[in-house]
Order: structure tokens, then sequence, then C-alpha cells
């Protein structure tokens, strides 16, 4: 999957995400979400971090952390997690959402 639509799935899943896979993006965007509150290249712990961004973003690859954590097709940049689906299940996804 390319990383513009990583980004994409990430702010869906952030905005609307698909109601059978919600659970499992809440879950995981959470234990996620945990791993980068600890990592010194999270904005949230790094006091070079960009001051003209408020968000909570990876200082490593820019991406806000709220929807980078919500794309279950992404990796960290530093390998701390890595994308939680099969490209199988990646395929049906797509098809889903094609009707």
């Amino acid at each position: 999957m390319s990383k513009i639509s990583e980004i994409f799935e990430g702010w869906k899943n952030h905005i609307s995400p698909p109601s059978y896979l919600e659970q499992k993006i809440t879950q995981v965007s959470a234990e996620r979400m945990e791993i980068c509150k600890a990592c010194p290249l999270s904005s949230m712990n790094n006091p070079d971090a960009n001051p003209f961004r408020f968000d909570d973003h990876c200082t490593k690859c820019g991406c806000p952390l709220v929807t980078k954590t919500k794309s279950l097709s992404s990796s960290c940049p530093i390998e701390k997690w890595v994308s939680v689906i099969t490209p199988e299940e990646e395929q049906t996804i797509e098809n889903n959402e094609k009707g």
C-alpha cells in the first residue's frame, strides 16, 4: 500500500470508520498511541518539535498520531509497531468499500 493510501486510510478511519472495523481500529489505535507516547520521536516528548504544529505527531515521518495510529496498514517508521492487516484483509476492505 502506498503512503498516500495509508494517510487516507488513517483519516478515513478517524472521521468515519467502517462499522465492522471500528472496535479493531479503536483497540489498535490505543495500543499504538501508548507506544508513541513513550517514544522520544513523538512531539509530546520532543522539545525541538515543530513549534508551529499544535498536534501530537511523529517527528520522524511527520504524521499526526491521531490518524497514523488508526491506519491498520501503516507501520511505525522506526518499527515500534507494524501493520496489523494482511494483504488479503486489505483487499477485502477495498472490495467492501467499492460496494
